[in-house]
């Protein structure tokens, strides 16, 4: 077990190119990691990794082993999977990311049942606005609202959300009602933007009677946490295009108002992202199914999809 470890936390170094935030994903110290890794490299007789003060680098040696390793790894799963579905008795840690506002208002609040039917899977849950790399940041599931980029990835389609623009009273009685996503770039709106280092110049593609068009909005506050979007907006400090699920309760006291009713946001597709290698793993299938089930049912609620 202790060599698999070693393979474990080489091909996390590797992947994550440092041995501290390799540590942090495996839950242990950069000591032990440095240890594990040398250990490795002592048993195969080749040094992994050029290392100095400031940069880590796979050797020659390093990326040749780095396939053999990954294929190791996903040996040792689809057995332990096989072996799981014989015995119907799933075990083991799950980790799994999902946006703020998918995670905490739709996720979190299910992970307690369905722990309670399957006692011997940990979750480790991950909730971020950012852009994630599952395979590099080790996920075996993540909850994705877009479009899918990265073709390596399986896809499961779980929803489509409704999606409104919105603002406070107070907003529009100072800045007026725009009427289409026109006035909101011709009026110029302050409009709230979710962004994230490296994300590409901003655009609300909304639905006109001539199509989809895209218009290049723009406003004095940005954030990677759409829950302070929301914030900002209650506050009347602009409009923000929301999951009508996440708002639908300021929507019905009357705190948020809809705004360019004419030309709505598209739904935007919730799906579960899963690595190829993760497919057979039960644990993957057993709590997608279970958190589809639970979302599909709230967004199915009356005012969940409608303001």
């Amino acid at each position: 077990m202790a060599y698999i470890n070693n393979i474990r936390m080489f091909v996390r170094v590797y992947e994550l190119g440092s041995m501290s935030a390799a540590a942090r994903d495996q839950r242990t110290s950069p000591a032990v990691a440095s240890a594990r890794v040398g250990e490795l490299e002592k048993h195969l007789g080749v040094r992994l990794f050029n290392r100095t003060t400031r940069s880590l680098k796979p050797t020659s040696n390093g990326v040749l082993f780095y396939d053999g390793a990954l294929k190791i790894l996903d040996a040792i799963t689809e057995a332990e999977a096989i072996l799981t579905h014989a015995t119907a008795q799933p075990r083991g840690t799950l980790f799994v990311a999902a946006p703020l506002g998918i995670g905490r208002r739709l996720i979190a609040p299910h992970v307690p049942a369905f722990k309670d039917e399957n006692p011997g899977i940990e979750l480790r849950l991950r909730l971020s606005d950012r852009s994630i790399d599952v395979a590099a940041e080790g996920l075996d599931l993540a909850f994705h609202l877009g479009p899918l980029e990265d073709s390596a990835l399986k896809m499961r389609v779980i929803a489509q959300c409704p999606r409104i623009l919105c603002a406070a009273p107070a907003y529009i009685e100072r800045r007026g009602m725009p009427q289409d996503g026109a006035a909101l770039v011709v009026q110029g709106h302050d409009c709230l933007n979710l962004r994230f280092p490296g994300a590409r110049e901003f655009q609300w593609t909304l639905q006109t009677q001539s199509g989809p068009q895209r218009f290049k909005i723009s406003g004095p506050f940005e954030s990677d946490d759409g829950d302070v979007l929301t914030g900002w907006a209650l506050d009347g400090h602009g409009i923000v295009m929301k999951p009508i699920f996440e708002v639908a309760d300021h929507l019905r006291s009357g705190a948020l108002v809809p705004v360019a009713e004419s030309t709505p946001p598209q739904p935007v597709t919730l799906a579960a992202l899963t690595p190829h290698r993760r497919l057979r793993d039960l644990k993957v299938t057993l709590f997608t199914d279970f958190i589809a089930a639970r979302i599909r049912a709230a967004l199915a609620e009356p005012g969940a999809s409608v303001p």
